[in-house]
């Protein structure tokens, strides 16, 4: 143990860097500019965020946040396939692959796809997913879809339609394998008994899901419907977030599908990037548990503001799910869930609690900017907020929160694979790093210290 201490304070020694150095070699840490927006590293025809403008002078005007996926903005999709009646994951799925809406027979096709795909070897659960006891959802997940390239014969194959074929099946696999990775899970670990539904031909991929967590009494059209919403606000956010560009890094070294994939997971399983609802929830039951009058708005203000001040929660002085690094005036996606939101939260008898999410909402800003003493930077909630409190509505379990993420924007890791891979302009990506170690003459063993 003496070893290991002693190792691990010379590797952080070993790591400090003078901070002094990043300004002048002008080093853009985190890939950010110095008004926090993404350096530019490359152009993509699937997704795009949009959440200020600029004037003639390059400032940043704040505005009411945009998302495309494939130039069709999301509100637009949402609300065709809401006034339709139906589900519109698939749709999406077949759009960021395609980069084209289907007409009926084309849907139909893609969809009919996905139910083919959605059944599991039996092999497979067992040995991949039963056998391989594991406590984290997205880790079990990940070693999973790297063993799914040992059933497939052409795992190497980089045509077009091999591509695609790899990515409707990961598509439609990855809510199996959550559904039976977490089931797996209580059986080994929690000593419940152990469930495997399988997949229904006749329902969506979101019904499914919760078909196979839920049986068939477990939920509500309107449950089902708000998973379907949230699985569409989730397939895709721009080649710039971190798993889609840890996604574009590897394929762009001609690995294969599935490490490609197992490697954004690795991404998202972070909790500066999918475990972000989960720390809403946890400061939200903060809130509930220290605030007593939930409809007093000077007593939740005055709390935000011991939070704020690291006087409260964590100590960390963050107001988690509000803020985003492009989204000012307001996130699309959390505008989308909040127009059904309420209504599942009267169904689930928790309105008052969505009521003083809403009421955090609308102080949380403010409390912020009186803490800068500014209001140069415009924040806004942002779709982590509601999420959480959404997929307790649907009494969904906790592990699940980022495994659900995952179900989603597996849609978009799949398209923006495709584009770096084949993209005329592909090469790999490599990024220079300046060294700052002072050179130094070798001691032979015998000399050392």
């Amino acid at each position: 143990m003496a070893l290991l201490e002693e190792l691990a304070k010379a590797s952080v020694q070993s790591c400090e860097i003078n901070k002094e150095l990043y300004n002048q070699y002008n080093v853009k840490r985190g890939l950010r500019n110095a008004d926090f927006s993404g350096v530019l590293v490359g152009l993509t025809n699937i997704g795009n965020v949009v959440g200020y403008s600029k004037d003639v002078n390059g400032v940043s005007i704040p505005m009411n946040g945009e998302l495309y996926y494939r130039g069709y903005e999301v509100k637009d999709l949402v609300h065709g396939f809401q006034s339709d009646g139906r589900h519109g994951f698939e749709e999406v799925a077949y759009l960021l692959l395609a980069g084209k809406l289907p007409n009926k027979e084309e849907l139909k096709s893609f969809t009919d796809m996905i139910k083919v795909e959605q059944e599991l070897d039996f092999s497979l659960s067992k040995n991949l997913i039963l056998s391989l006891r594991g406590k984290c959802i997205m880790n079990m997940l990940a070693r999973t879809v790297l063993g799914l390239y040992t059933d497939d014969d052409k795992a190497e194959d980089y045509s077009p339609e091999n591509l695609i074929r790899q990515s409707i099946s990961l598509i439609a696999r990855f809510p199996v394998i959550v559904a039976y990775a977490y089931f797996g899970m209580r059986h080994s670990f929690q000593r419940k008994s152990l469930i495997i539904r399988h997949p229904k031909p006749g329902l969506s991929l979101a019904e499914n899901f919760l078909y196979m967590l839920k049986g068939s009494n477990g939920y509500t059209k309107l449950q089902a419907d708000l998973l379907d919403l949230a699985l569409v606000l989730h397939a895709e956010h721009g080649g710039g977030n971190n798993s889609s560009f840890t996604t574009r890094v590897v394929s762009s070294a001609q690995t294969d599908t599935y490490s490609a994939i197992a490697a954004a997971l690795g991404s998202l399983k972070g909790g500066l990037h999918g475990g972000a609802n989960i720390k809403v929830i946890r400061m939200m039951d903060n809130i509930k548990e220290n605030v007593k009058n939930w409809d007093d708005e000077n007593e939740v203000d005055d709390y935000l503001n011991r939070i704020l001040n690291k006087k409260a929660f964590d100590g960390t002085g963050k107001i988690y799910g509000i803020g985003h690094a492009i989204y000012t005036l307001s996130d699309p996606r959390c505008v989308l869930l909040k127009e059904q939101a309420r209504e599942l939260a009267k169904q689930a008898g928790r309105e008052d609690e969505y009521n003083l999410y809403e009421s955090i909402e609308k102080l949380a800003p403010k409390a912020f900017y009186r803490y800068k003493g500014s209001n140069s930077k415009v924040i806004t909630a942002n779709v982590d907020f509601y999420s959480g409190f959404i997929y307790q509505c649907l009494g969904i379990p906790e592990e699940l929160y980022t495994p659900i993420f995952a179900i989603a924007r597996v849609a978009g890791w799949a398209a923006h694979r495709i584009e770096e891979v084949t993209s005329s302009s592909a090469r790999i990506i490599r990024p220079a790093y300046k060294s700052v170690v002072e050179e130094k003459s070798y001691t032979p063993l015998s000399k050392r210290s």
